[in-house]
């Protein structure tokens, strides 16, 4: 009887190490791939404001509305180029006014 007891318990001491063996390999997979879906996520949020503030830019520039190559935030505001704030979409800040596009070189200045 007490050999059946060794064994039963060798079994149950088994599963044990499987199943948590199989969870860990589930938390190895699991949590680096929704780190990245995540990170992917915000980077697309972020271009989508970078693209809409780069459309305003040229089309402002386009229509001679704005002189220069660099095409300040505010102008877009003054202009009516875009009507409403442009806002980080992850942390929910409004960017500066004095936050500008160079469509010259396509760099986007962002600034809080």
């Amino acid at each position: 009887m007490s050999l059946l007891k060794i064994i039963m318990v060798k079994k149950m001491s088994n599963k044990r190490i499987i199943m948590m063996t199989l969870v860990i390999i589930l938390i190895i997979i699991i949590v680096p791939t929704v780190y990245k879906i995540n990170k992917d996520h915000n980077d697309k949020l972020l271009l989508v404001v970078e693209n809409e503030f780069m459309y305003a830019a040229r089309k402002c520039y386009n229509d001679n509305v704005c002189l220069n190559n660099v095409v300040y935030l505010k102008e877009l505001y003054d202009n009516d180029y875009l009507e409403e704030k442009l806002s980080d979409p992850i942390t929910k800040k409004y960017y500066s006014e004095e936050s500008y596009v160079d469509l010259d070189k396509e760099e986007i200045s962002l600034v809080f």
